[in-house]
């Protein structure tokens, strides 16, 4: 990995390892930390290894002390972003961040501008198992509702910034 180069780190509640993929440093602004994936990136998944390759440029922001990171995807995805519910990113050193993913995913379509929230059923079914505490629960819920507000209303980064970051990945 180059200095350059970020591994995303991604975990579940119980610690076992959920996605991992590399992104490269793209630079920060007001909203965080912008990384960025190039046509063909490996995303792996757990101990299954390599899961798939990306078959357009991304970019992902992770934002400072927020419950969530957000996936931009340029076309021919279906999802122009893809906000995951998360434990506000940490990062161990800084070829590395990692987050813990609380399940729900709040997402955009790109033809259509429709929101809508993904995985509620398995955030009930891991607060059960994984035993999430009640300020955990809570900041996730509270953190899904403020993305699905500030995607249909179009608030930055959501509107149009981003693309400003996904020109230096394409």
């Amino acid at each position: 990995m180059t200095a350059a180069e970020v591994l995303v780190s991604v975990r579940k509640f119980d610690g076992h390892l959920h996605w991992h993929h590399p992104m490269v440093r793209l630079g920060e602004d007001e909203h965080g930390v912008w990384l960025g994936a190039r046509v063909g990136t490996v995303y792996s998944k757990g101990g299954v290894g390599p899961v798939y390759a990306t078959e357009e440029p991304r970019v992902m922001l992770f934002p400072r002390n927020a419950w969530w990171t957000a996936l931009f995807q340029a076309a021919p995805a279906y999802l122009d972003v893809y906000c995951d519910v998360t434990t506000p990113s940490e990062w161990p050193n800084s070829a590395e961040v990692t987050m813990i993913d609380l399940d729900l995913d709040v997402c955009r379509v790109r033809a259509t501008g429709a929101v809508f929230v993904d995985d509620e059923d398995e955030f009930a079914r891991h607060q059960v198992q994984y035993g999430y505490p009640p300020d955990v629960a809570g900041q996730a819920t509270a953190a899904a509702d403020w993305l699905k507000a500030a995607l249909r209303d179009g608030a930055e980064p959501f509107s149009g910034q981003y693309h400003t970051w996904l020109d230096m990945i394409g």
